[in-house]
């Protein structure tokens, strides 16, 4: 059986770490999977949001694989060791990470990349490499997503969040309890799935531009990115189907 499972439902695709007996470590098996099941998701006209989660109840991702480090005496990961969505890998659609356990170091790292965070209550979250000596220059981005005094506690003491912690101070959108977390992800991302497609991937588009670019930029930017919107079948759809009472038939176009 494969190390990561794809699967798509309601224009949602679903890409499950399968490791649970390992707490879903990044051996390369995974690794690879995980590129694969990304490159998938980007090519499948069907699925209009992604959802990364972990298999079983106890780990979303525990991190790197510690034993297969030691054997390959891993030093520097590449640049292309795992996905990292819009460093690596680009995924255009909106992406949501469904955490159903621990989120340590690399699963930290793929919880930190996903657009949207959805965490059961028992979910905790670590960049852990300081306990074991090993480095994490992929939270570079993450005093942008939560306050900096957040960030180098996180970086500096190793020590985890708790789920509500991590609502909290920005993380995670959503906490929900175990039993309830692949329903209320999916229902996520399908209301996602329902809206313009076009005006989904600008928005995503848009969401980012603060963290590259300086406020006047940002705003040309955004205008360039939201033109082709305006200028759509779809942007005239919209106000045609909610003045007939009927639900829009998008296009894409």
């Amino acid at each position: 059986m494969s190390a990561v499972r794809y699967e798509v439902t309601g224009g949602v695709a679903w890409l499950t770490i399968d490791r649970p007996e390992a707490r879903n470590a990044l051996s390369k098996e995974v690794r690879d999977g995980l590129f694969d099941g990304v490159h998938r998701f980007n090519a499948d006209a069907e699925a209009k949001v992604l959802v990364l989660t972990g298999a079983g109840e106890k780990a979303f991702c525990a991190g790197g694989d510690l034993k297969e480090m030691s054997q390959t005496a891993l030093q520097v990961p590449p640049p292309d060791f795992l996905p990292q969505f819009g460093r690596n890998v680009d995924v255009a659609k909106p992406t949501i990470a469904a955490v159903n356990g621990v989120a340590y170091a690399g699963g930290f790292l793929l919880a930190q990349q996903c657009d949207l965070v959805v965490a059961a209550d028992h979910a905790r979250f670590a960049i852990s490499e300081v306990k074991v000596g090993r480095g994490a220059p992929w939270a570079a981005p993450l005093s942008w997503l939560v306050p900096p005094r957040i960030a180098l506690e996180l970086l500096l003491t190793g020590d985890p969040l708790d789920a509500h912690r991590a609502h909290e101070v920005g993380l995670v959108n959503h906490v929900v309890p175990a039993a309830e977390l692949r329903e209320h992800a999916q229902r996520l991302g399908e209301r996602i799935a329902g809206n313009a497609p076009l005006s989904v991937l600008a928005g995503k588009r848009t969401a980012y531009l603060s963290a590259t670019h300086p406020r006047e930029e940002a705003y040309a930017r955004a205008e360039e990115i939201w033109d082709p919107v305006y200028r759509s079948a779809d942007a005239q759809e919209g106000p045609a189907a909610f003045a007939a009472k009927r639900t829009p038939v998008w296009q894409g176009r």
